[in-house]
């Protein structure tokens, strides 16, 4: 047997060609078929030399190899294909519409009718003899229950007469497109709702109300931007190097208790992140070395800085009871958002320490802190431009962020305005009968002595008990030794900060009103944003009057539990 002699492929449907068919077998392999349906399938499961047919079988054989090609290639193509006629039947589908569901097969059939009658009025020529105008081609989006999203491009087919007898679709699904595009316009939102600052309605909310607005926007527009609950917003400290948690949500207490630093090694990725500037996506924590116990069973984590100038400020943690649920979309997108919840929290801290009499210095001084993130913003958006060439819509929403960058310029310009003048004017005070403030304990720490001072002198009036320290240590101290009805403490002093000293009260009394008082300038430990999370009573900003100071004190001293004597 001559297993290399070549192979052909006789269509010998009437029998004409014995004498012929028994030469090619003396040289030849033969397979024989009986129709062209039959040869199409030999053509489809085996190779062949040659053909050999009745010259009026060529034509039909030929086109029926053309159509089996169409066919595959129809078949094959990650679009689905149908053929639409004026009736709304749908005549042909390729395999890839018809593993559609009979839902999408109905808002595609009835489109593409939509699309028949269309076609019909803007193609047919009025007159016969006229050919047609145009082949114009049609797009749809299709919403199929707000869970799946279609596009279709609906074709006309048109006969001789210049009549449209057929529309030809072709459909993809567009849902991750969608759900991209839904990811990039709340971002959009959410960074113009964290970094819109109301004046009318920030003049009215005092800071734990301001940090309490931001805290709920950051966790609406988490949840609703990546779907996560369970973060933590972290501010690095750069006094201590530590980081700081200010917001939280869904974060054990033990977690959120642990010191994490800005080192490379062992901090956890946290640390990681705040020192390297990079982001930082665990698949799954039981094999990440660097992944520190924060969520109860967390399998996946996704860590994002906090930067403004190009500084670290902060991070972003993100943790999942799913192994590997973030991607790196979801690190592309918040790290966008991150610089929102940066630029967000910069505002507050600045408004927070903002002196009345300097309101225009204020503006400048917000405008720059936050001139740099925004170009980062824009600097970041312009790079999805060019990653998304090509998909216009979602372009287009690219290009509104970068809009909205000039709004947010513009609108700081007002964040930060008011006349605000203030003075202390302790000379004015006489001093009244209050029972309020009669036998009160008020512990004082600041390290300056005439503010110590001169409060001590206010209070003695309304005869209060008042004790001194010079600094956060001493007040400490002081704390752990007795009990106070409030404690005023500076922000800024050289041992301890303000919520350092807030905690101390804290730990001996759940109760205790804590009331800071800061001059103008940056809160390098955020112990403002810190404290109010945390149950805050005030903020008195220097130099603030006597009636400021007094009010704040009958505020707190009105809600007090009876210390212990």
């Amino acid at each position: 047997m001559n297993d290399t002699r070549c192979k052909v492929l006789v269509l010998s449907g009437q029998g004409r060609y014995g004498p012929a068919v028994d030469a090619l077998k003396a040289t030849c392999e033969v397979v024989e078929a009986a129709s062209i349906d039959l040869a199409i399938d030999a053509l489809r499961s085996d190779q062949f030399s040659a053909i050999f047919s009745d010259s009026a079988d060529f034509l039909p054989l030929e086109r029926a190899l053309v159509s089996q090609q169409a066919n595959l290639v129809l078949n094959t193509i990650g679009e689905g294909v149908c053929i639409v006629d004026a009736e709304g039947r749908c005549n042909w589908m390729n395999k890839k519409m018809q593993a559609w569901p009979a839902r999408v097969h109905e808002k595609i059939r009835r489109s593409c009718q939509g699309s028949f009658e269309l076609f019909s009025k803007q193609v047919s020529p009025a007159n016969p003899e006229t050919p047609p105008a145009f082949n114009r081609s049609k797009r749809y989006a299709l919403n199929i229950e707000d869970q799946q999203f279609m596009e279709m491009v609906c074709s006309p087919v048109i006969n001789p007469a210049g009549q449209v007898v057929q529309v030809v679709a072709v459909v993809w699904d567009a849902t991750g497109t969608r759900r991209l595009q839904q990811k990039v316009d709340a971002i959009d939102k959410a960074g113009r709702e964290l970094v819109r600052i109301e004046s009318d309605l920030m003049s009215k909310l005092n800071v734990g109300q301001r940090l309490k607005l931001l805290e709920e926007k950051i966790i609406s527009y988490t949840k609703e931007l990546m779907h996560f609950d369970h973060f933590v917003v972290r501010l690095l400290d750069r006094r201590s190097n530590r980081l700081e948690p200010v917001i939280s949500v869904g974060i054990p207490t033990d977690a959120l208790n642990v010191e994490l630093y800005a080192e490379m090694e062992g901090n956890g990725i946290s640390g990681y992140v705040a020192s390297t500037g990079r982001s930082y996506i665990c698949p799954d924590t039981e094999r990440d070395p660097r992944y520190i116990n924060g969520l109860d069973l967390a399998k996946s984590s996704l860590t994002v800085p906090l930067t403004l100038h190009d500084k670290i400020i902060g991070v972003f943690n993100i943790e999942s009871r799913q192994r590997a649920a973030f991607n790196e979309d979801d690190r592309q997108f918040s790290e966008i958002f991150a610089r929102y919840v940066a630029i967000a929290l910069n505002i507050l801290d600045l408004l927070i320490v903002e002196r009345v009499s300097t309101s225009h210095k204020v503006a400048d001084v917000v405008c720059s802190e936050v001139a740099g993130p925004l170009n980062d913003i824009a600097s970041d958006t312009a790079a999805l431009l060019d990653v998304y060439i090509g998909n216009d819509e979602l372009r287009t929403r690219l290009k509104a962020i970068m809009e909205n960058v000039e709004t947010i310029r513009s609108s700081l310009n007002q964040a930060a305005q008011g006349p605000n003048t203030s003075v202390l004017g302790a000379a004015d005070v006489v001093g009244t009968e209050d029972p309020l403030f009669t036998g009160a304990r008020i512990l004082v720490a600041d390290d300056e002595p005439n503010i110590r001072t001169t409060i001590q002198n206010i209070l003695h009036k309304y005869r209060a008990e008042v004790t001194l320290a010079s600094n956060g240590g001493e007040a400490c101290q002081i704390l752990e030794e007795k009990e106070f009805d409030v404690v005023l403490s500076d922000i800024r002093m050289p041992d301890k900060n303000g919520y350092e000293v807030f905690a101390c009260a804290r730990s001996k009394s759940l109760t205790v009103p804590v009331i800071l008082m800061t001059g103008f300038g940056y809160d390098p430990a955020h112990s403002i944003v810190r404290a109010s999370q945390e149950g805050l009573q005030a903020v008195l900003f220097k130099p603030f009057k006597v009636d400021q100071l007094l009010g704040e004190l009958r505020k707190a001293l009105a809600t007090r539990v009876p210390a212990t004597v």
